[in-house]
């Protein structure tokens, strides 16, 4: 085998397989892929049917990326002719009274800036237009017609699909055991030999600090445990894309939920309910009393959307402090780009693909990645507080 490429992929899960197609484009059979695992494996964060997609942010800076991440999309759609977006609406609900960074006040004057059409919604308008739920008259929400899900499965195996289409060589159940800078180059050392290349892309997800340690780079990543369930609801009709969207619960426990998709189930979860882990000693055992805490909300609010418990299945996230994302090269070495999805990026998976593809061959990108650097204090400082739930306050007069 080749051991001199262009460009090198460490990790094809959702970013690395996207950045791997984004690279063939442009430098074709110069590009290699590595996962250490087989493709569509479940040990990392990007396996599954589904997972939301939207433009309702209480932050403009991520408002901005959604419509190109639309865009990359609908052109990884058309190439491929597989559907991989669903519109089914999208619902960001909340307690009248909340506040915090993340409140639907913020969502509001955020989505308002960015000319996002959306809709405020009180408790009786919610259950007229979705009478699953069960709200009482302290419940407001926000509607935005272009929520919906991302296939991450289809996704993952379209981009790599695609990148081979284009020339790109794949390779699976292959461990990169570290990486060094040489020269103007980068060295990456395999259970198969030594590859070297003119840009390494890293996007390891949960082992993405393992890939930085021998270069001397320690960030304060975050590992935990997350899991969503999916539950055979026997209103199969009621819980359809067609007829109930995608929908978010922002308090200080944050539940999220998806009409029937993937399976003839329904699915929940909480946002960071698990607890800390590492790559090497996650386990795939159940959290019962985290499942219990999201079938208790479910019960309060949507009885119907609940049924037997089908499976309930885990993944990690890999969050900075902040819970921000990294889309930057690696500080001291400008041939490696570094990715870190902070739990939430798959729904950006193509565009930050086509962006460390940029990045990687260019050293620039036309898309605002600004906030997203690798040198900021989440990242650096030790004494940064974090910041990974919705620290929303209830106010009750």
């Amino acid at each position: 085998m080749r051991q001199s490429w262009e460009a090198i992929v460490i990790g094809c899960g959702g970013l690395g397989s996207a950045a791997a197609y984004w690279l063939a484009r442009r430098v074709g059979s110069e590009v290699l892929a590595i996962e250490q695992f087989q493709l569509g494996h479940d040990f990392g964060s990007s396996q599954d049917h589904s997972r939301i997609i939207r433009r309702s942010y209480h932050n403009p800076d991520y408002i901005a990326l959604t419509e190109p991440a639309y865009q990359t999309w609908n052109e990884v759609e058309a190439e491929s002719g597989v559907q991989i977006v669903i519109k089914c609406g999208g619902l960001d609900l909340e307690t009248i009274g909340a506040t915090g960074i993340k409140d639907l006040s913020h969502c509001a004057a955020a989505m308002a800036a960015n000319n996002v059409p959306y809709e405020q919604l009180d408790a009786q308008e919610l259950m007229y237009r979705w009478p699953q739920f069960q709200f009482d008259d302290a419940v407001r929400g926000l509607y935005q017609i272009d929520g919906g899900l991302v296939d991450a499965r289809k996704a993952n195996a379209v981009h790599v699909a695609l990148a081979r289409s284009h020339g790109a060589t794949i390779r699976e159940h292959l461990a990169v055991r570290s990486i060094r800078s040489v020269g103007d180059g980068v060295e990456v050392v395999t259970d198969d030999g030594v590859f070297s290349a003119g840009h390494v892309v890293i996007a390891a997800g949960a082992w993405t600090g393992n890939m930085l340690a021998p270069l001397g780079i320690n960030w304060r990543l975050t590992v935990t445990q997350e899991q969503v369930t999916y539950f055979a609801t026997p209103h199969l009709h009621e819980f359809s894309p067609e007829r109930f969207p995608i929908w978010i619960w922002r308090d200080r426990e944050e539940f999220y939920g998806f009409p029937i998709y993937g399976e003839v189930a329904t699915k929940a979860g909480q946002d960071v309910g698990g607890r800390e882990t590492t790559a090497e000693t996650r386990t795939f055992e159940v959290d019962v009393t985290a499942r219990d805490r999201v079938v208790r909300f479910l019960g309060e609010r949507m009885p119907r959307f609940l049924g037997p418990e089908l499976y309930t299945k885990t993944c990690l996230y890999t969050m900075p402090r902040d819970r921000h994302f990294v889309l930057d090269a690696a500080p001291g070495h400008p041939r490696i780009t570094v990715a870190a999805d902070a739990g939430h990026a798959f729904k950006f998976a193509t565009l930050f693909g086509k962006i460390l593809s940029q990045l990687a061959l260019d050293g620039a990108t036309e898309y605002p990645i600004a906030p997203f650097t690798a040198d900021r204090p989440a990242l650096t400082d030790p004494a940064f507080q974090p910041i990974f739930r919705n620290e929303a306050v209830i106010c009750r007069a």
